[in-house]
């Protein structure tokens, strides 16, 4: 009868989840499973070295990431401008290209991110690891990264149909790429991240230098004056890991927004560095800010 196919099949769900649920205990350790409960308790937190001694760790490079050597890195480094000058200089080349290539840059640009918090969502869903700043933190840079892109957007720099499909392909097949490379070595992945968003440092402060007058002539765009002067500053501040100050960009004109993204991918190369490292990353929201000095010095170089 129906009624009788009903509970059978509410009794085999049951069965299901059951099941799952002794597989996943069964393949996380219990000390995994309190740790993960006790940092999800509320606690100081700062930018430094982690306590020696303490029993939760905090960084996801340190939970399950391995040390990085120099060959390795410089190896990454390489690659990233590599693929940069072989695809992105030349498909994205000629007069009045910029926007289009930064339309790309940034669509590709904000990949990582959702593949990092993919993951970790992963890792808390089975209850093997929780942190929420970190998710925090890497939607906060995703939502940094939106904001570039829109910026281009209304520059006209996804006019084109073909610049649309090249960027918004290789941007899939680089999520998970990325995905795959931070659950084998969340260090690795933040290593080429790095690479990366030194590139774009490079490449709009080279941008600036070469068009300042004729950047300094044009009006900001009405989506850069929101994000960066008018609107809830919140996200804003969650992305900054280098300071314990409030950045607030001068929006006067299209160069100060380019100096503010400029001076953002500069925030995310420091905060790529510092994931690479024993630290326990906070914001200026979270009340117990402190960069200490070797570190930032590290991230900038």
């Amino acid at each position: 009868s129906f009624e009788g196919e009903r509970l059978t099949m509410i009794f085999l769900r049951s069965v299901v989840f059951v099941m799952g649920a002794n597989l996943c205990c069964a393949f996380i350790p219990p000390t995994t499973l309190n740790a993960s409960l006790l940092a999800a308790r509320p606690k100081q937190q700062f930018v430094g070295t982690a306590p020696a001694e303490s029993d939760v760790i905090t960084n996801p490079s340190t939970a399950f990431g391995k040390p990085l050597g120099n060959e390795m890195q410089e190896f990454n480094k390489q690659a990233v401008g590599f693929v940069k000058n072989l695809f992105f200089d030349s498909v994205f080349s000629g007069e009045g290209r910029d926007f289009a290539r930064f339309y790309a840059l940034e669509t590709i640009a904000r990949v990582p991110y959702f593949s990092y918090l993919s993951v970790l969502h992963l890792y808390e869903t089975i209850g093997r690891w929780r942190q929420a700043n970190y998710l925090k933190i890497h939607f906060a840079e995703s939502w940094n990264e939106l904001h570039h892109l829109l910026i281009m957007e209304e520059l006209g720099g996804a006019d084109r149909w073909f610049d649309r499909f090249v960027a918004q392909h290789v941007a899939v097949g680089y999520y998970w790429v990325v995905a795959f490379l931070y659950l084998y070595n969340p260090t690795l992945a933040y290593n080429i991240n790095h690479a990366i968003e030194e590139h774009a440092f490079l490449t709009y402060d080279q941008f600036l230098k070469d068009h300042e007058e004729e950047l300094k002539n044009q009006a900001a765009p009405t989506i850069a004056k929101e994000y960066y002067r008018d609107g809830d500053l919140y996200m804003f501040d969650e992305m900054q890991t280098g300071t314990c100050e409030p950045r607030r960009p001068e929006i006067k004109n299209l160069y100060d927004v380019f100096v503010a993204i400029r001076d953002d991918e500069a925030e995310h190369v420091k905060t790529m560095a510092f994931l690479q490292t024993d630290v326990d990353l906070t914001t200026v929201n979270d009340g117990t800010c402190r960069v200490p000095e070797e570190f930032l010095a590290a991230a900038e170089h």
